[in-house]
């Protein structure tokens, strides 16, 4: 059955078009669907050698409409920090404990948030954490005193995006269930923070090709050229 949705999807798409971004997401709420909901899906090809530090591309951005995904949030805290991140819809709290969990192999968790005082601990779990992109780090703001803001944030649809070794970004931007203003808005907001975040270094064609898919989709190939001026 997926295969034959597939073919029927892929019937729908001109492979050599360039579409703007509401006839691709008008196209994609065309597609046979799936026995779930599925995830939309936006991949960008960047001008970038991510080998080179200074052409790294990584950063937070929160879409307008979340991402419909429940994200699962843990937070290396103690004290009245703890009690901000529970009061802020934390799934799990800890210091000590909650490293050592992680220790023992534990990471039944999408995010993950830390005050300042305990990166000396988070850091002795960082081999783990880190190939997982669960590290918290400063700069994407999941270090920080203000737990309970960076909690709410992470619920409401705060994405991380970062730029992958084939120069790519790939990110989800909802669910096919969503409106289609409510996709348009979520993917505007995704790539208007890839444009800023474009590394002084980057030379040529910053914003190459995009795609726009579902879980079980086709690709359908986006024109970049309206955004790379955003």
């Amino acid at each position: 059955m997926a295969g034959k949705r597939l073919r029927k999807a892929w019937q729908l798409v001109d492979r050599d078009k360039l579409y703007t971004l509401d006839e691709g997401i008008s196209l994609l709420k065309q597609f046979p669907t799936a026995k779930f909901d599925e995830t939309v899906e936006v991949a960008v090809r960047l001008g970038v050698d991510p080998r080179k530090a200074e052409e790294n591309v990584r950063g937070m951005v929160s879409l307008p409409h979340g991402t419909g995904k429940t994200v699962r949030v843990a937070v290396f805290c103690k004290g009245d920090a703890a009690k901000e991140a529970q009061a802020a819809g934390a799934d799990f709290v800890g210091a000590e404990d909650l490293v050592d969990r992680v220790k023992d192999g534990w990471t039944d968790f999408d995010a993950a948030i830390a005050t300042p005082d305990m990166m000396g601990l988070v850091g002795r779990i960082g081999k783990i954490l880190g190939p997982r992109g669960l590290m918290p780090n400063p700069k994407l703001g999941t270090v920080t005193k203000d737990v309970g803001q960076a909690v709410e944030a992470m619920k409401s649809g705060r994405v991380e995006y970062r730029v992958e070794k084939a120069g790519i970004v790939h990110v989800g931007v909802g669910k096919v269930s969503f409106g289609e203003d409510q996709l348009k808005e979520n993917v505007a907001a995704l790539l208007e923070a890839v444009v800023r975040a474009k590394p002084k270094a980057a030379k040529g064609i910053y914003l190459q090709t995009m795609n726009l898919s579902t879980t079980m989709g086709p690709g359908i190939k986006l024109d970049p050229v309206p955004f790379r001026n955003m």
